[in-house]
């Protein structure tokens, strides 16, 4: 599995009161923002904070964020972990989500064409 880019996730049961946390108290940039969630730079990485994206019950402590190319054939090279299927999420993402054998969750994402997280926000030069 080609392994494109990778975040920490953050799904607190005070979504505002943590995003306060990590950007008033830790001083963390936003790197972008989404309805539900923030992403800061987190030195080298990335961590997002985001108030939806887990089942019912207990917020999950934490998690990995791993892009990949194609969904698809990454469900075939770990179909024994999966613990949720790929579907096409509310904020444009493609997210399969597995576990590790000590059920860390980890969530492998897809970013299709044309969505925001491809855009060059850079202005071309005349």
């Amino acid at each position: 599995m080609e392994i494109l880019a990778s975040r920490v996730l953050l799904r607190p049961a005070d979504y505002e009161r943590s995003v306060a946390f990590y950007r008033d108290v830790l001083g963390l940039a936003i790197a972008r923002e989404f309805p539900g969630g923030t992403v800061f730079f987190l030195g080298n990485g990335l961590l997002e904070v985001s108030g939806h994206g887990h089942e019912p019950g207990p917020p999950s402590p934490g998690a990995l964020w791993l892009q990949v190319r194609d969904l698809a054939a990454a469900q075939e090279q770990v179909k024994q972990y999966v613990v949720r299927e790929p579907r096409l999420e509310p904020w444009g993402l493609y997210e399969m989500w597995i576990a590790d054998p000590e059920g860390t969750r980890i969530v492998l994402v897809e970013v299709p064409p044309g969505h925001p997280l491809r855009t060059d926000t850079r202005t071309a030069k005349d």
